[in-house]
């Protein structure tokens, strides 16, 4: 009888074994919170057997119909993006509904990055974020597969 030899040891990714795979989310009636999670686990690299939290193991993906996503709650008119200049009467605020109406990209995109990391590594695996309002993309060259996203 063969004998097996089983390893204990943790094997971590190399950077050059890092496979990418570009990926594509339809946003049209999907959940704002519901997709940043599914979007945020994918740039991270969590769905891979080689995920190793020091190294940006993730897939770039881009999300399309960013204009049609759907929040659930009173978040249209509760929700308040804040920010400060630093000086006196800086202080700026806007609903969610106003930022969905002028930017509806931004609204996706701070949802998903607020799900990353925060350090430098969050950094680089939001450049690998496409997000557009509407159905077209200009990534066709790489050949994204679609991301199936769970429908509650």
């Amino acid at each position: 009888m063969p004998t097996t030899t089983i390893s204990t040891r943790t094997r971590s990714a190399k950077a050059s074994e890092i496979e990418r795979h570009w990926r594509v989310v339809d946003a049209d009636g999907a959940v704002l919170g519901r997709l940043a999670t599914q979007v945020a686990a994918t740039l991270r690299g969590k769905h891979k057997a080689t995920f190793t939290p020091s190294l940006d193991t993730g897939d770039p993906v881009v999300i399309i119909n960013a204009a049609k996503i759907k929040v659930t709650g009173k978040k249209l008119s509760d929700k308040l993006y804040v920010r400060h200049s630093g000086y006196p009467g800086g202080f700026k605020s806007e609903t969610l509904e106003r930022l969905l109406e002028r930017r509806p990209e931004e609204v996706v995109r701070r949802a998903v990055r607020g799900m990353l990391p925060q350090n430098r590594l969050g950094e680089q695996m939001s450049r690998k974020l496409f997000v557009y309002a509407g159905p077209e993309h200009p990534h066709q060259a790489q050949r994204p597969e679609t991301l199936a996203m769970e429908k509650r």
